[in-house]
């Protein structure tokens, strides 16, 4: 009760009435097309597909209605305030593929329905029992459905949790609405402070009821890496890949520049995963794709035996080309706009640029070769290995793996 308290007095994330630009944004097919590959690369392509959107908030359901509009989408949440919201979106934006229900997700099981795909972000960690909620959603995930989460992750979150304490020792409470007083406070903080950065550069605390959900919320937990996986695996799930897996590879960007033996790939993936959060230092959540640990057919992108070639190439839709100013030899440098760590980025070589620009969707990596020759298929294969861990890429394959 307390928990639902809270987000009726702040409801998150603020409340808009205005998704016209993400609405032309996503009327882009082959966008939509990505995305759902990032997830089912092994799946032939579709769009009806049943979507949960579980703690949906004030807009996140509406998104994915607009996002997805021949899909059917339910949103649950257990704020009046949040379902307000999203219905005020529904009528205005007449989406009928969407049905919001004022639920908790602890009792998804109530919709008396499965879904091919959950999304939950931002909601477990807030949890009284995360396990409780997690296997909540297990349950009405079809068993080749995917899961799509996001949970905090402790490291980068070291100055809110300190700022979090600070709260609570002075007094700082939510429901007394002290939200303007710590707008104060936090105008004093020094500019050492570990939280002082996040106070100019992340947008949840432009807002009170972002601030109030970062610094006065009454429950809040992190996972480390290791502690992420294992929440998933002692849950009943397979962990599937990172959303946005180039900050966790020890082969981009400033990672890469760590000794050999690391960049050779000695690591199991896991420590990998663990060392890159250990390095990076800074992340503040993770954005996990999850499956069931009951689903034999858990797609995974190989590159250690001839299955690569079977492969049809998708350009990743948030990518800038940078053509001009670049040192000798490079001919492009790839940007991911999603991408949060701004170190990451992809050359491209001048003998690379014919088989990039090759990609259109349609062809298998197989098909693009011009040349069969042992040489140059390793290069091809070195270079589409490189494109998928930098997020450049995501992979559909004729054939299941």
């Amino acid at each position: 009760m307390q928990i639902q308290a809270f987000y009726e007095r702040y409801p998150y994330p603020p409340p808009i009435d205005d998704l016209d630009a993400y609405r032309r944004r996503w009327q882009d097919r082959e966008r939509r097309r990505a995305d759902f590959h990032l997830f089912w690369p092994t799946r032939p392509y579709r769009e009806d597909y049943s979507i949960l959107v579980a703690g949906c908030g004030t807009s996140q359901a509406a998104k994915y209605a607009i996002r997805w509009p021949t899909a059917h989408i339910t949103g649950i949440d257990f704020s009046a305030t949040s379902v307000e919201h999203t219905e005020q979106l529904k009528r205005k934006y007449s989406l009928d593929n969407l049905r919001v229900h004022q639920l908790p997700l602890e009792q998804a099981s109530d919709l008396g329905k499965t879904f091919d795909q959950v999304i939950c972000t931002g909601v477990l960690h807030h949890l009284p029992d995360p396990a409780a909620g997690l296997r909540a959603l297990r349950s009405v995930l079809e068993p080749r459905g995917a899961m799509h989460l996001m949970v905090y992750a402790p490291y980068g979150r070291t100055g809110i949790y300190m700022l979090q304490e600070f709260c609570r020792r002075v007094g700082f409470r939510a429901p007394e609405g002290d939200i303007r007083e710590l707008l104060a406070a936090l105008k004093a903080l020094p500019a050492t402070h570990p939280l002082a950065r996040l106070l100019q550069e992340a947008r949840d605390f432009r807002s009170e009821a972002g601030l109030a959900d970062a610094l006065l919320h009454p429950q809040d937990r992190a996972y480390s890496v290791p502690q992420l996986l294992e929440f998933l695996s002692a849950n009943g799930f397979t962990f599937g890949r990172w959303l946005r897996q180039a900050p966790y590879t020890l082969q981009a960007g400033l990672m890469s520049q760590i000794p050999r033996a690391l960049r050779a790939g000695q690591l199991p993936l896991e420590d990998q995963y663990a060392a890159a959060e250990l390095f990076r230092g800074n992340m503040m959540r993770h954005v996990a794709i999850a499956y069931r640990d009951d689903d034999a057919g858990v797609p995974r992108i190989r590159f250690d035996d001839d299955a690569w070639l079977g492969y049809i190439p998708i350009r990743g839709p948030d990518t800038v080309t940078v053509r001009e100013g670049l040192p000798a030899g490079i001919a492009a440098i790839l940007i991911n706009r999603a991408h949060s760590h701004t170190d990451i980025c992809f050359p491209i070589r001048p003998e690379e640029m014919q088989l990039l620009e090759a990609i259109d969707g349609k062809r298998t990596i197989r098909e693009m070769l011009a040349i069969e020759a042992e040489r140059e298929r390793d290069a091809a294969r070195s270079l589409f290995e490189r494109l998928w861990w930098h997020d450049q890429v995501v992979f559909a394959t004729p054939e299941p793996l």
